[in-house]
């Protein structure tokens, strides 16, 4: 099985030639920004960002961030966003080390819980949150999007 790691400064570049390979959202611009953006991510206490390699490129990645919580007995709330696997490099357990490992550190953390959503159709993006531990229709999300 393919093992995670923590991303680096250096891993930048990397990180945005998978995003750009594949379609779940737009990468930052300007090149700048992204850099600002990714500093800031990496200083940040609470947030990790976990990256699986093949053949010296990074080809997965996930990221949790855990939450200090005055409910639940003082445990944190974990969220996993962007996670993202090429689409290359599918079936090949990538996907699976990074939020592994994501989880790993929620729970080191002690996490009550972590959420994630989805805005994916495909069935089998579902089947693989739903081997890696997750459950469906426990909660229900709500979106408020920033009005332009």
């Amino acid at each position: 099985m393919p093992l995670a790691r923590l991303a680096e400064h250096s891993d930048l570049d990397g990180l945005l030639a998978l995003f750009r390979a594949g379609d779940v959202s737009a990468t930052v611009e300007p090149l700048e920004r992204a850099r600002a953006i990714w500093a800031t991510l990496l200083d940040r206490a609470g947030v990790s960002v976990f990256v699986s390699e093949q053949d010296g490129k990074i080809v997965a990645t996930a990221l949790p961030v855990t939450v200090p919580n005055l409910l639940r007995g003082g445990r944190q709330h974990g969220f996993l966003e962007n996670v993202v696997t090429h689409p290359d490099c599918r079936g090949k357990g990538h996907g699976r080390a990074v939020v592994s490992a994501a989880l790993s550190e929620a729970w080191v953390a002690d996490c009550h819980h972590v959420l994630m959503q989805s805005g994916r159709k495909d069935p089998r993006v579902h089947r693989f949150y739903e081997r890696c531990g997750f459950e469906p229709g426990l909660r229900t999300a709500y979106v408020a999007r920033r009005r332009e």
